[in-house]
């Protein structure tokens, strides 16, 4: 059997994400996939793992932006209605 090679999902190390190729085909293949399924199947995993999953740090990232951005509206907002209010 060959072993197929990963690399974790990082956005810094302290969230890394690891998938173990190796141990997830030998589970594969001892639940009675063949080898070539398993590696196909381990395949697919580890590049969800790789490029879809966020990390608890992706989350916070996001939090953050999508909170500055609601404050930049807010700020907005103020300002239309203080505009309106001026000029009426």
């Amino acid at each position: 059997m060959k072993w197929i090679p990963t690399f974790p999902y990082i956005s810094d190390m302290k969230s890394a994400i690891t998938f173990d190729t190796h141990a997830a085909v030998k589970e594969l293949e001892a639940a009675g996939f063949s080898e070539q399924q398993a590696e196909v199947l381990t395949r697919q995993q580890s590049r969800l793992i790789e490029e879809e999953l966020a990390t608890k740090r992706d989350l916070k990232e996001m939090e953050q932006r999508i909170t500055i951005r609601l404050g930049g509206m807010i700020v907005a907002l103020g300002a239309f209605v203080a505009a309106i209010k001026f000029f009426r």
